[in-house]
């Protein structure tokens, strides 16, 4: 009986983190709007995207909650090494949030925190 009761506590608790930091993919499959030019419009999009699937965990303003702060991330990290661990994922934070164009978007976009 215990046991069981433990699977079921462990289970809800991974199904709830998991959930909180964004849980799946990004449903919005053209971010951009179809502007793709770049300049503000595409750090407006990378922020957007950033609140959409990272907020819950890392901040509405990049201050942290579950996740750590990224208010300065840029001047720890390079744009490559932020680009792969949004793709790989790291301890408490699930690989493959953000993919492909969004995900090369937020990297950008959060290398410039320094």
């Amino acid at each position: 009986m215990k046991k069981k009761m433990w699977a079921l506590i462990m289970s809800t608790g991974l199904a709830i983190g998991l959930a909180a930091c964004g849980g799946g993919g990004n449903d919005n499959d053209n971010a951009g709007g179809g502007n793709e030019g770049g300049g503000a419009t595409a750090t407006n999009d990378a922020e957007a995207i950033f609140k959409q699937n990272c907020s819950s965990c890392h901040g509405e303003n990049l201050e942290g909650r579950n996740g750590p702060n990224l208010q300065k991330i840029g001047g720890t990290l390079s744009q490559d090494e932020i680009h792969d661990v949004i793709e790989n994922g790291r301890p408490g934070m699930p690989a493959g949030i953000i993919k492909g164009d969004d995900a090369d978007k937020v990297a950008a976009w959060l290398a410039e925190k320094k």
